[in-house]
């Protein structure tokens, strides 16, 4: 079981919640963790856009990556989603048995 980070933002902290919830309820993600408002500066359809975002970091693992990111899509309240996985290169193992405990089933 490889442990990965993803990475998504949401507008709101509700949305975050919200989202948050779901992915640990479905046993997509062990732990979401929310971070505090944050400003996003991008490019979207030609235009420079400055928002207010919070930062999701999802831990789960490689395999539940496919259906992860398949819940994400379906649920997110932005058009085009961020969905950035990192691999974890170290892992306290304690910690690698809880995470895989939690999505498993």
């Amino acid at each position: 079981m490889n442990a990965i980070v993803v990475m998504t933002t949401v507008g709101s902290a509700e949305a975050g919640e919200k989202l948050a919830s779901a992915l640990v309820e479905e046993k997509l993600a062990a732990c979401v963790q929310i971070l505090p408002p944050m400003l996003s500066v991008y490019r979207w359809k030609g235009e420079i856009q400055k928002e207010t975002e919070h930062l999701l970091l999802i831990k789960t693992t490689d395999e539940k990556w496919k259906g992860l990111s398949e819940f994400i899509h379906a649920n997110h309240p932005y058009e085009v989603p961020e969905l950035i996985a990192v691999e974890a290169a170290k892992i306290a193992p304690e910690y690698q048995k809880w995470l895989g405990g939690q999505v498993q089933g």
